[in-house]
């Protein structure tokens, strides 16, 4: 089996080092820390409750809605700006 040389930050180093075990090798880190995540993106699928799933659910139907009125307000206040900077520039015509 070959080898690859690969160059990370110090930062990322530290973080490595922190979590390599005695006696373990680079390789053998990122090797088990590769198998400890998962491929499958349908892994977590069907983990929360019934009740879990209602409240997320209404938690983000309440966020949608705050974020669709801020957006509308923001969108009304440009509309009565932009209105006020015609009738000035029709004024001074």
């Amino acid at each position: 089996m070959g080898t690859k040389t690969i160059g990370v930050k110090d930062e990322v180093y530290e973080r490595l080092q922190a979590r390599k075990r005695d006696n373990e090798s680079f390789t053998d880190l990122m090797d088990r820390l590769l198998d400890d995540t998962t491929a499958d993106w349908r892994a977590g699928f069907g983990s929360l409750s019934a009740d879990e799933a209602a409240d997320l659910q209404s938690i983000v139907a309440a966020s949608r809605d705050q974020t669709a009125a801020g957006m509308a307000a923001r969108q009304q206040d440009a509309i009565e700006r932009l209105a006020e900077q015609a009738d000035t520039t029709d004024e001074t015509a």
